[in-house]
């Protein structure tokens, strides 16, 4: 573990999301165009040792590792006790 001297932290993420089609039409589709993380930190150490910690913050990142690979998604619907497949 690194050990540094930190005054304050945040972390603000925003993101550009669409929504288009009909539930009534049931053609509905959504997504996220981009993504994007601020980071803002206060400390007296040194500048490079700050930035380093930030580096191996966003690598340990499950959310930020979610936007940049691609993963398997496994959806389990159950209706009324029975497992509904091709959904």
């Amino acid at each position: 573990m690194k050990k540094i001297s930190i005054k304050s932290a945040r972390v603000k993420v925003e993101l550009d999301f669409f929504l288009s089609g009909s539930i009534v039409g049931e053609n509905i589709e959504s997504g996220v165009s981009e993504v994007r993380s601020f980071f803002e930190v206060s400390s007296e150490e040194d500048f490079e040792d700050i930035l380093s910690v930030i580096k191996l913050a966003k690598k340990g990142c499950f959310a930020e590792s979610l936007v940049i690979k691609a993963v398997p998604l496994q959806s389990i619907c159950i209706i009324n006790g029975k497992k509904v497949d091709n959904i």
